[in-house]
């Protein structure tokens, strides 16, 4: 089974991210290329006032993010050759509240813990890592929980920003140990640059 989609229905998804407090905005994604990254296209998500470079092997929809719930405004995914069906993803959104520094941690672990129980609802996850780090610049916390899924284990990593704007970076990956993913999705974090965020 592959990761779930952010298209299910909305009312179990206000209840999966409630600890980041997040709204419905208007706003747009785009998708450029640029000199930097290795010459990778990058996405420009205005609504969570990010842009971030699009990995190798990795795909984004413009369109399809316009299908996505409320809290979401941008998405990439990776398939591998073995299993054309999503094995990864990478969503971006805007939290609906600030996030003080001092409240950074709290609310990346209880946000990473409600989506867990949002996208795999019937696994108890364990943390594995919850750091302080930096994300465009700006004071973040990332927090991974494991998730035992279809006889293996898959992987939650959330990170948010502190900030009057917050964002965050939810990352599922359907097998977490599978590190060619992870690094992708490590090099996403990094390469994220904020600002430009649509009113």
């Amino acid at each position: 089974m592959t990761t779930p989609s952010p298209k299910t229905p909305a009312p179990r998804l206000w209840a999966g991210l409630a600890a980041l407090g997040v709204t419905v905005a208007c706003g747009g994604v785009a998708l450029s290329w640029s000199g930097d990254d290795g010459d990778r296209p990058r996405v420009t998500d205005t609504r969570a006032g990010v842009s971030y470079t699009v990995p190798e092997g990795w795909r984004h929809d413009p369109a399809a993010d316009r299908e996505l719930l409320g809290a979401f405004s941008s998405r990439i995914s990776h398939a591998s050759e073995a299993a054309p069906a999503e094995d990864a993803t990478v969503l971006t959104g805007a939290a609906g509240r600030p996030v003080p520094s001092a409240e950074l941690r709290r609310t990346a672990e209880g946000a990473a813990r409600s989506n867990a129980a949002f996208f795999f609802p019937d696994a108890a996850p364990t943390l594995t890592e919850s750091r302080r780090t930096e994300l465009g610049g700006r004071p973040a916390h990332t927090v991974a929980l494991d998730v035992p899924h279809d006889g293996g284990t898959a992987r939650v990593e959330l990170t948010v920003t502190a900030g009057n704007h917050p964002a965050f970076l939810l990352a599922l990956a359907s097998n977490a140990a599978d590190s060619r993913v992870l690094a992708d999705v490590h090099a996403v974090e990094a390469s994220v640059a904020l600002g430009g965020r649509a009113s």
